[in-house]
């Protein structure tokens, strides 16, 4: 009976497609470099308050072809940049398979993604599904009645054994909705695309809705920023403030603009965040109110909203995000590790070098920024010197290194749990850091001939244009060619080790120093009482989140979950208890009575000391010609050509 059903309900659909899959079809055969079936898919949003996307794909052979007796259809379960199996095809319902004439063809699920369609030898099939699409994020989908989003890994079906195929996309939007998609159009025909085979398929977002559009050109080149969401930005700063950063990463890897036209899709809602890059686009994710300037106190280590909570969003913020997406066109989308492309899109991809592509990438954010002129040199260093603190605050940085976080991202990274802190570290944190220190190290090799911007420019024309993926040894080769000697040492005990990062060696090349001297407040830094853990006061209850590996709370058996009650036989609140806390000395002794599922016990604990300090990267008292020669051309803004 379902079968039945789903044939009368994708009628209207299958008599817009068949009006316009002839056209669609030739465009596909012309488009191909080696002969194949025509693949086209149709999306449609009839209903969108259901959420439901529904799908049309057909698939068609030439006279000269020879048409199987069965096809398989895969769904992708991950999309690419987003390192984790997400099951995407939980979301699909009313699969069905005709004949060119309607007649239903026999077909069956054989595994969780997949789908076998006896197709006779027909020459002209095709599948039809819907896709629950309710979930707003970069790599998932969104629709309802203000707009719809989709990654097409998250929606669309692939034949088994040509993912090299090229397809054609229809979309049928209602009015007065709009399309935007990186993929290049169709001539004459209304929101259709083609892509020349399924990785630049699935590399295309696509954004149907009445958006806004900012528009701008760089050597020629068209750009646009699609913005759906209603927010406190400003238009034209935004356009120009993008504008500089597309420009300062262009010159900075070689002036070369590998794309035809690049597409921003910017999602404001209230709470929203992140970006996922691709060839020729990016789909962000930002606060709608998040464009303010940021405020003195905002600029501290010490967030005022408490220790745990995220930082307020700002317009630096976003400009981050925007220089950290875009850079990712060379580094991961051109610049290819190992296993990252062409993709396995039914399992796990390994890499060991997440640490660059998505390290280094948010290193260069901080230099784009700072090159771009939108950030001062003290906002640069700043902003490392709170990197440096918050990955030393890490104890995981004695367990795990950052190949083996990059290769163990798909279970654990977008997995955390309280334990994560003592366990493992993010590739973000430390292969920013790692950028920063290897960028040094190669200029101070090469008396500052050099840099990583070299390496990455070498990277982009002896791998990309040579269309080669490189691996941990080419990386390191590369940065050996820039450096002209060998950097075995810092690669093995760095990257591949767990050995404590050398900051002052490294800021001493461009004349700094990390100071660790200075409190909070500007005074000098004291050893004060440490407990170490994360606590959070929920209505009358005060929790423990986390427990930090190595600290007094985690030797002497504080556990996650736990609630405390009461400090030194009082009655305990986050704010008395801090304010207690604040009152002892490293060595006191305390005891924490506290409900451990609902057993009432009691803890003594001999408090720890840690030095109450703010991380600064200050300049050297005396520098040398050299190091002022390195800091200029690391950190001054190029001047204006």
């Amino acid at each position: 009976m379902k079968r039945e059903k789903r044939r009368g309900h994708f009628t209207v659909l299958r008599l817009v497609f068949m009006m316009g899959v002839a056209s669609f079809s030739v465009v596909a055969q012309n488009n191909r470099q080696d002969p194949g079936p025509n693949i086209a898919f149709t999306v449609s949003m009839p209903k969108p308050h259901t959420h439901m996307l529904e799908v049309e794909v057909r698939i068609s052979h030439g006279p000269a072809e020879q048409a199987p007796n069965e096809q398989v259809l895969v769904m992708p379960v991950w999309t690419p940049g987003s390192y984790l199996i997400r099951e995407f095809e939980r979301h699909l319902q009313n699969f069905a398979a005709t004949d060119a004439s309607g007649r239903p063809l026999k077909w069956e699920k054989v595994n969780k993604n997949s789908w076998r369609i006896e197709t006779n030898g027909s020459r002209d099939w095709r599948a039809s599904y819907q896709v629950y699409a309710n979930e707003l994020s970069v790599r998932t989908n969104e629709v309802n009645s203000d707009h719809a989003f989709w990654n097409n890994a998250a929606l669309l079906v692939y034949p088994v054994g040509l993912l090299n195929a090229a397809s054609v996309l229809h979309i049928l939007a209602p009015q007065p909705w709009k399309v935007a998609t990186g993929l290049p159009p169709v001539p004459g025909e209304k929101n259709t695309f083609r892509a020349e085979n399924f990785d630049i398929l699935y590399d295309s977002p696509v954004e149907v809705s009445n958006f806004k559009t900012l528009s701008f050109e760089v050597k020629g080149v068209p750009h646009r920023i699609v913005i759906d969401g209603e927010g406190n930005y400003d238009p034209e700063k935004m356009r120009a403030d993008v504008k500089k950063i597309v420009e300062t990463e262009v010159e900075l890897m070689g002036g070369e603009i590998p794309y035809h036209d690049y597409t921003f899709i910017l999602h404001l809602r209230e709470k929203t965040g992140g970006g996922l890059e691709h060839l020729n686009s990016t789909a962000l994710g930002y606060p709608r109110f998040g464009f303010g300037p940021e405020r003195p106190e905002q600029s501290d280590s010490v967030n005022s909203a408490g220790p745990g909570a995220p930082p307020p969003k700002t317009y630096r913020g976003f400009l981050s995000l925007v220089a950290h997406e875009f850079f990712h066109l060379w580094n991961v989308k051109r610049i290819r590790p190992d296993a990252l492309g062409p993709f396995d899109y039914t399992k796990e991809n390994y890499t060991k070098l997440l640490w660059v592509a998505e390290g280094i990438t948010d290193y260069y954010a901080r230099v784009v920024l700072r090159r771009a002129n939108l950030i001062s040199e003290k906002d640069f260093l700043k902003e490392n010197a709170k990197g440096f603190q918050t990955f030393q605050d890490t104890p995981g940085r004695f367990v795990m290194n950052a190949e083996e976080s990059s290769f163990d991202t798909w279970i654990k990274y977008y997995r955390q749990d309280e334990n994560s802190d003592n366990s493992q570290i993010s590739y973000y944190d430390k292969g920013a850091i790692l950028g920063l220190l290897l960028d040094l190290e190669i200029r101070k090799q090469s008396h500052g001939a050099k840099s990583l911007d070299d390496v990455m420019r070498y990277l982009y024309a002896e791998f990309y244009k040579k269309n080669l993926n490189y691996t941990p040894e080419d990386f390191q080769k590369a940065c050996e060619l820039a450096a002209g000697s060998s950097l075995e040492q810092f690669f093995a005990r760095y990257v591949r080790g767990l050995e404590e990062l050398d900051y002052d060696s490294a800021l001493a090349v461009a004349g700094l120093r990390l100071d660790k001297t200075t409190a909070a407040d500007g005074s000098k830094a004291t050893e004060k009482a440490f407990l170490g853990a994360d606590l959070t006061q929920e209505g009358e209850r005060l929790l423990v989140k986390k427990v930090f590996a190595g600290a007094p709370a985690y030797e002497q058996g504080l556990n996650t979950g736990d609630q405390i009650v009461a400090l030194n036989n009082m009655r305990a609140s986050k704010e008395f208890l801090e304010a207690r806390l604040a009152e002892k000395r490293t060595g006191d002794l305390i005891t924490l009575t506290i409900f451990r599922s609902d057993d009432l016990s009691t803890l003594l604990i001999k408090l720890g000391g840690r030095v109450d300090s703010v991380y600064r990267i200050l300049p050297l008292d005396n520098s040398v010609d050299e190091q002022k020669r390195i800091y200029q051309s690391w950190l001054a803004v190029p001047p204006a050509k």
